[in-house]
């Protein structure tokens, strides 16, 4: 921490590491092994959506990038209630390494091509026991937290606690609860 810093009383962010991604599939066997919760083959990138005919092209070019192969998954670009894009990928869920390099791709090309400023997270769906959650990468802090809806605007935060312990060894857990964001009716969860 800097010496200003300390005065004011303000924290550096944590700087964004997307490769962080490429650790889900490993953090996925220990889920399954140690508590029985498999992928679902769904994730997400949620972002801010800007104007204009640029992004518009960077948007189509992702999701020609990922449907172009017929063995890749298949993409669909939603809106929530909020006003956010999700491009939500749906894929074989014994391939959790495909589905982790397509939500990396779709972050970097927005990233590149100048939106990284409204990049908010990227989602991997589990389910076991009755039970989901998503797995959430949070762009801005370069952390994972677990997000486990049980019904209507109500949350299942002993699975949530449990996966983040379950995978502090392995994966950049989101320590202030407080960024453990609800993602209502996110799509692919």
């Amino acid at each position: 921490m800097r010496w200003l810093d300390a005065v004011t009383g303000r924290r550096r962010q944590a700087a964004n590491d997307l490769d962080a991604l490429f650790l889900v599939p490993s953090a996925a066997i220990t889920l399954e092994t140690a508590a029985g919760f498999t992928p679902t083959g769904v994730g997400s990138v949620c972002y801010r959506s800007a104007g204009g005919a640029a992004f518009d092209r960077t948007q189509d070019e992702i999701t020609r990038l990922i449907d172009d192969d017929p063995d890749t998954p298949d993409v669909a670009v939603t809106r929530d209630e909020f006003g956010f894009t999700w491009l939500v990928v749906q894929g074989d869920p014994s391939d959790m390494a495909g589905l982790c390099t397509d939500l990396h791709a779709v972050n970097t090309l927005l990233e590149e091509q100048g939106f990284a400023g409204g990049l908010l997270c990227s989602m991997v769906g589990f389910s076991g026991h009755e039970r989901r959650f998503g797995l959430v990468y949070l762009y801005k802090q370069g952390t994972f937290y677990a997000f486990a809806p049980t019904g209507p605007h109500q949350r299942d935060n002993l699975t949530e606690i449990a996966v983040r312990d379950q995978l502090a060894a392995e994966l950049p857990m989101e320590r202030d609860m407080q960024r453990w964001l609800a993602l209502w009716d996110a799509p692919g969860l």
